[in-house]
């Protein structure tokens, strides 16, 4: 296809998208599942109008999707209820570490005894499809800062955290392939990878978070009352937080969401402990003396860089679904789909994923219908697709990146098409179930 061509195929997808938002909200399919539609279409699968290799196109992918699940990420991080509770976010920890590691060892044991892969590119596979997407999962994701929702708090939290706690398996699968150090009896991995890489990302996110919101209250209180830009201050924060983590070694993913949590925390803990009065002067017109109206009993909230830029986020992470999805559509031939990928597949739906989750959700208080719910949502894709295209980058022989291309992009498509045919009707469901 020639640019101009590409040009017309996606300005025609986001006028179908922007025209029909009503319709798709009605209809039982996900935008997501139109999108990789017209890729299968227009692609090798069928009108073979344009091909996508992942494997020469490996560095262009990784930044895409590096770019996409940062957005995502800091979307995730600013819907974060206040304030922050241990007894509300136990269960999405609890999911984002003990569930990854069990589902990691699961698709592990897959990969080595059924699909005969080596050990290393089995935890390497494992880590590759543990993580939930926070991409693609947002019809079952927290739709605004003041969603209440148990269930879609849950996996909103679980997908913001274990896109970091994913990592660290990513770096043990390259270590067992010899592409990646370990250290003796894997000490330098535990010390460096976990520890170091984990605790440093979440302390850089948050002492980030807290310094912006505590500047941009105090640039908009008198006596400056300067307008802020919300918007780059928000692409700002991830690019300097991404950016730090990466060059100490921290998880940046995971520093990245931890800021967004940083700074709307801090915010609306700001906006509390201020006199209402305040709020009153930040909205009121410059007017004369003598002709000035009574404050308003009802002021206008004060602005905050986290709500401010949420919605040029959100826009930013429509445009890059788009585009991830149309791709993935013109990756795939007929042949792709082996039953060794789809077997992958449905083991990791049906077997591993409610398995992982009932088992990290012992002893809670969660109920059966969040732990049922949680144990089918877990939407792969963006995030996979991410750490595929790292390893690819760092060296992965090129035989084993072709079968773990393979298998990866059947379980990402058949996770769009099977969570995103079954969101709607089951999240409909549970919600008239909770009213009566």
């Amino acid at each position: 296809m020639t640019n101009a061509q590409w040009f017309i195929l996606v300005g025609a997808l986001l006028l179908v998208r922007g025209l029909t938002a009503t319709i798709l909200k009605r209809s039982p399919v996900t935008a997501a599942i139109i999108y990789l539609a017209v890729g299968l279409l227009m692609g090798p699968s069928v009108l073979n109008l344009f091909h996508l290799n992942p494997l020469k196109e490996s560095a262009l992918l990784e930044v895409l999707t590096e770019v996409a699940v940062l957005i995502s990420l800091f979307s995730a991080g600013v819907k974060m209820p206040v304030p922050f509770s241990f007894v509300r976010w136990r269960a999405p920890i609890l999911l984002a570490t003990v569930s990854m590691t069990v589902t990691v060892a699961m698709v592990t044991a897959f990969a080595y005894y059924v699909l005969g892969l080596p050990l290393g590119a089995g935890v390497l596979l494992g880590a590759i499809l543990a993580p939930t997407d926070p991409v693609l999962a947002t019809d079952v994701q927290i739709r605004h800062p003041g969603d209440r929702d148990q269930q879609r708090f849950t996996l909103t939290c679980e997908a913001g955290m274990n896109d970091g706690s994913a990592f660290p398996f990513v770096m043990l699968g390259l270590g067992l392939l010899g592409l990646h150090e370990l250290g003796d009896w894997g000490l330098r991995w535990f010390v460096v990878d976990v520890l170091w890489a984990t605790l440093g990302g979440m302390a850089i996110g948050i002492v980030a978070g807290v310094a912006l919101a505590r500047l941009g209250w105090k640039l908009r209180r008198e006596p400056h009352k300067h307008e802020l830009m919300d918007d780059f201050l928000g692409l700002g924060l991830i690019g300097v937080v991404y950016g730090l983590s990466v060059m100490v070694d921290a998880w940046g993913f995971l520093a990245v969401f931890f800021a967004a949590v940083a700074l709307r925390q801090t915010e609306l803990k700001l906006a509390q402990a201020t006199p209402p009065s305040f709020a009153g002067r930040m909205s009121q017109k410059a007017v004369p003396t003598d002709t000035q109206a009574a404050p308003d009993p009802d002021p206008e909230p004060v602005p905050t860089v986290s709500e401010g830029s949420l919605v040029f986020k959100e826009h930013l992470e429509r445009l890059s679904e788009v585009i991830l999805i149309l791709l993935i559509g013109g990756t795939l031939f007929l042949d792709s789909w082996s039953w060794e990928a789809v077997g992958l597949a449905l083991f990791l739906f049906l077997v591993a994923r409610p398995i992982s989750v009932l088992v990290g959700l012992l002893g809670t208080r969660t109920t059966w219908r969040i732990r049922g719910m949680t144990g089918w949502f877990g939407v792969r894709g963006i995030g996979s697709l991410y750490y595929l295209m790292y390893a690819i980058q760092r060296g992965l022989p090129e035989p084993l990146a072709l079968q773990l291309i393979q298998l990866t992009l059947i379980a990402v498509t058949l996770s769009i098409l099977l969570h995103g045919i079954s969101v709607k009707p089951l999240m409909g469901y549970f919600r008239r179930r909770s009213k009566h």
